[in-house]
């Protein structure tokens, strides 16, 4: 309690500055640096995140899906089956999918950028001066660069700045179609010709607008008939499949995480390896 009750009087007294952070690494499946911070600063991101997250979450498109309650990934690829059949028209015409991928994304976000994003977003200055705390507590590669990836707050920051580049190609470029789950996004369209006239609007606007770049080997333009890998499933007209990687993965579970793999394949068509998974022993 001494030490709740201290927290609150630096934020009263506006002395209050984030501590160091614990790094280590994960696979996720592939490596990942994470930073933790102390206990104290974690209590705090889970109180802005409380105050942030209901006022910023009104503002952000529909069709974002990360970190976001009531979203999430099954969200995510049911919107993409409606899309795919709206743009089909029903499947009778060949509908076009530009999927792309962000360079980076955590590491890169600008502290500069996001802050100027959080002052037009967020008209409190003392809240403003708390999440620039928090922000510059945090570099990546260079100063003034990333956010880390164990933060709750990073979670609410990495929406609100995605939802410049949200906005942008919702309302001004007018692509119904769009949906995004994090660093992920893809358009589609039935004129392929539009989506390629699209790519470098794109890479122009995240890269003047956000310092961010589309990573250049996830950058792809591929018709819904030929199938999507989208969020860990690969999309056909009629069906998805779960990814290569995620079945290896789970024919390894666990009798611990099988549950969860179990969970996560009810969403396709897997009856197969949900049957060897309950079958083979642990």
């Amino acid at each position: 309690m001494n030490h709740v009750l201290q927290l609150h009087s630096d934020l009263a007294s506006g002395t209050y500055r984030h501590g160091p952070y614990q790094a280590f690494k994960i696979s996720d499946p592939k490596p990942r640096d994470i930073h933790k911070a102390s206990v104290r600063d974690r209590l705090l991101h889970h109180a802005v995140y409380r105050v942030l997250y209901p006022a910023l979450d009104r503002m952000w498109v529909h069709d974002s899906y990360s970190c976001r309650i009531g979203k999430g990934v099954h969200k995510a690829i049911n919107r993409y089956r409606t899309f795919a059949v709206q743009v089909a028209k029903n499947h009778t015409r060949t509908a076009w999918v530009l999927q792309c991928d962000l360079r980076k994304f955590f590491a890169s976000i600008d502290h500069t950028v996001l802050l100027a994003i959080v002052a037009k977003r967020i008209p409190d200055p003392r809240t403003q001066a708390l999440v620039a705390n928090i922000v510059g507590s945090f570099h990546a590669s260079a100063p003034g660069k990333g956010l880390p990836l164990g933060n709750l707050t990073s979670q609410v920051l990495v929406n609100l700045y995605m939802n410049e580049f949200d906005r942008y190609v919702k309302h001004e470029l007018r692509e119904r179609f769009y949906i995004r789950y994090a660093d992920d996004f893809l358009i589609l369209s039935e004129d392929r010709a539009h989506l390629l006239r699209l790519l470098p609007i794109l890479k122009a606007y995240l890269h003047d607008e956000l310092s961010l770049a589309l990573h250049p080997g996830k950058i792809s333009l591929r018709t819904v008939s030929s199938g999507i890998d989208f969020l860990g499933w690969v999309h056909f007209p009629d069906h998805r499949v779960i990814r290569t990687n995620t079945k290896k993965r789970a024919l390894r579970a666990t009798l611990h995480n099988v549950t969860s793999y179990l969970g996560l394949l009810s969403h396709g068509n897997t009856y197969k390896l949900r049957h060897r998974l309950l079958s083979s022993p642990k």
